[in-house]
């Protein structure tokens, strides 16, 4: 069985083609053909050994988090799916399990069928960041009428945190560089002001008592949070707490502890289906080119997601 992993930890060129065992099914569990696989900032962290203090890894290390494929054989008790389903799913990467493998085993909570017209290279960049957004979300609790922020507004995660915003009745305001302000202006987002360390000034002189809640996706920390008024809230994606401040409320935001989530999964699933939610490919890469793809996303600029074909 064919994946992508490193044995060393490096750069890109550390990825590179092994031969794996299928992973054994259990009950309450689905076993997928992946068909793609999307590419995400935090993959490259496991290829880098972030997470490991060891420079090898005890076997391989299968990076991925999202993949979209076909159900070939289910476990005990399934009942949501069945073999010859299409279906995406969100994969918590560990050793030899990640998303960069022709054979996966996962939990029925963490896979949904993909949206209605969406190809699988597509679906496959929905469930990581699509739950990290909902889920943010869900923490800043800002009700219909308010106004959130949202920060790296023309990447993965904070496209779909501007697109949820406004499905849920709030008026976003977004960043964006000059050549992003149409992007995000089609995500909905109600104003767009220049990215960058000015972005909380410039939200203050449009809302002067500050907004509801920040969703800080370009990881700006301190520098954006003057943008949201006494009592806010904000909602971190790196593990940031705010270092002590007690003015605002911070959340950091782990999709991890909603990985088996299918209740929030299978509304992503239906928003995306009807356009409210977009689904953007940057570039779709064979399996073998995930070198290629990691350097690409490390230099920035991409849009969207690079996904890795293993059809």
């Amino acid at each position: 069985m064919k994946a992508i992993a490193v044995t060393e930890y490096g750069g890109p060129d550390a990825l590179h083609e092994v031969d794996l065992a299928p992973e054994p099914l259990g009950p309450g569990q689905v076993r997928l053909r992946v068909s793609a696989a999307a590419v995400s900032p935090t993959d490259t962290g496991v290829r880098s050994g972030m997470r490991s203090s060891a420079p090898r890894a005890e076997t391989a290390d299968v990076p991925g988090m999202d993949v979209a494929g076909t159900v070939v054989e289910v476990g005990d008790g399934v009942e949501e799916v069945a073999p010859g389903d299409r279906v995406m799913g969100i994969v918590v990467p560990s050793g030899e399990h990640g998303a960069y493998r022709e054979d996966l085993v996962l939990p029925i909570g963490s896979v949904v069928a993909v949206p209605v017209g969406a190809s699988d290279a597509e679906a496959a960049t929905l469930p990581m960041n699509g739950l990290t957004a909902r889920l943010a979300l869900e923490h800043v609790a800002v009700p219909a009428g308010g106004v959130v922020a949202v920060t790296g507004a023309a990447g993965a995660f904070g496209g779909y945190a501007v697109q949820l915003a406004k499905a849920d009745g709030l008026t976003v305001v977004a960043d964006a560089k000059d050549s992003d302000v149409e992007l995000v202006t089609s995500f909905g987002a109600d104003v767009v002001l220049p990215r960058g360390t000015g972005f909380a000034a410039a939200v203050r002189e449009r809302f002067p008592d500050g907004v509801d809640a920040l969703l800080d996706g370009s990881l700006q920390g301190a520098e954006v949070t003057s943008a949201v008024k006494d009592g806010g809230a904000v909602a971190t994606v790196r593990g940031w707490d705010g270092d002590g401040d007690t003015r605002l409320t911070y959340h950091p935001t782990w999709v991890r502890s909603v990985a088996e989530r299918r209740d929030l999964l299978e509304p992503l699933r239906r928003q995306a289906g009807d356009g409210v939610l977009t689904l953007r490919v940057a570039d779709v890469l064979p399996a073998e080119e995930a070198p290629e793809a990691h350097r690409r996303l490390e230099a920035g600029g991409v849009r969207g997601r690079i996904v890795l074909d293993f059809a």
